[in-house]
């Protein structure tokens, strides 16, 4: 578990050695966001079941990939039919390696790229970005391998709304959607006017889907469906948590940042279309949050309007009129808390961390006993 805490102390420390001057070093953010990405990459099948499907779904492509067999066949192919994007990326990936370890992390690298990208083109600080990062969503890139993907891909398409580029946004967010379909859930966001909204018409629109969430429609809808089905079924992560109760945590977190966003709203310039739509952005996550107040998986969907939130909440940290009052301090310490919160309840998920540069397996991974599906892995991580 230090392992973790330390990679967060050096991340605080850059931040703290950069905050006199500019932020904005391009160089200092690829070093940090390759760190993490190497270290992530290189977990061994560290977060949960997820990597398990994942990894035996590029097995069963890759070899009947160089066997000539019916791909049609496999169960990537019988698990994301509608997820094309995802399945022709294994399928590139297994004339390269054959080994699963390659593969998650030349996809993790990818993710880590797209994300470097994202906050060096949204973000104020890049450092204080990273620590915002690292609370929110750090740990869910070990383990959700195919929707961290899409919504990183998704990510991109926020350039092309603020300069109104529909073309490009919705080839992004289709590409995004061909990994996984819930991307889907970006598209709104073209259409979405770039100005500030009055407070009381937001927090109306957030009662009104917190009305919504109550029911668990949407929920409910999510689950009949046969790609949230699948979903589902490969969702077997950190606790079992009753379709339909309450997520307390989604709610706190709504409630959190809108009136976090709320309390700084003159920070934002009316005349910035970047600050303004990533601001936007950052609502409507906390509005998706509502809808999916009682939905177990439902929640992911605001994944893909993160960014805002990313962006937003470090814009008002480093704002040059209160970046060094205790404002700015107080959020890092609540990303510190969300950061540990996560560490710990998902336990012998991550900690204690092992990469796959040795061979074996961590003491007392019921995860690994369970879903192991290729014992010569233990063995030698590179038998192929």
């Amino acid at each position: 578990m230090i392992v973790y805490v330390i990679i967060y102390l050096v991340i605080i420390v850059v931040y703290l050695a950069t905050s006199s001057r500019s932020s904005h070093s391009r160089v200092s953010l690829g070093v940090m966001m390759l760190g993490l990405a190497l270290f992530v990459g290189c977990a061994d099948m560290l977060g949960g079941y997820d990597r398990y499907i994942y990894g035996e779904v590029f097995d069963q492509i890759s070899l009947v990939t160089h066997n000539n067999g019916d791909i049609l066949a496999t169960a990537g192919y019988r698990l994301y039919s509608s997820e094309w994007g995802f399945l022709l990326f294994n399928q590139a990936m297994a004339y390269i390696t054959l080994n699963r370890y390659v593969f998650i992390l030349t996809l993790t690298l990818i993710v880590y790229l797209l994300l470097y990208i994202s906050i060096s083109r949204y973000c104020r600080n890049y450092p204080f970005a990273v620590i915002v990062f690292m609370g929110l969503w750090f740990f869910f890139t070990f383990t959700y391998l195919r929707q961290v993907m899409a919504a990183s891909i998704g990510w991109l398409a926020v350039q092309y709304v603020i300069e109104r580029k529909p073309l490009r946004f919705f080839l992004i967010v289709f590409i995004a959607y061909t990994f996984h379909n819930s991307a889907i859930v970006l598209v709104p966001l073209y259409f979405l006017p770039i100005k500030k909204y009055n407070k009381m018409t937001i927090i109306l629109v957030m009662m009104i889907a917190l009305g919504i969430g109550t029911t668990n429609i949407l929920g409910n809808l999510l689950s009949a469906s046969d790609s949230f089905a699948n979903a589902s079924r490969i969702s077997k992560n950190v606790e079992y948590i009753e379709e339909g109760s309450l997520r307390v945590a989604y709610l706190v977190e709504a409630i959190l940042f809108t009136s976090l966003i709320f309390w700084r709203y003159d920070d934002f310039d009316d005349s910035n279309a970047k600050q303004i739509a990533l601001m936007n952005m950052a609502l409507m996550f906390c509005i998706i949050l509502m809808l999916f107040v009682r939905s177990e998986n439902g929640g992911r969907f605001s994944w893909y309007y993160m960014i805002g939130i990313i962006a937003s909440v470090t814009h008002i940290a480093t704002h040059p009129t209160h970046k060094t009052t205790a404002l700015t301090g107080g959020l890092a310490m609540m990303f510190i808390v969300l950061f540990l919160r996560i560490l710990l309840m998902w336990g012998i998920l991550l900690s204690p961390y092992k990469s796959f540069l040795s061979n074996g397996h961590r003491e007392g991974d019921v995860i690994y006993q369970i879903y192991e599906y290729d014992p010569k892995y233990d063995i030698d991580k590179f038998y192929k």
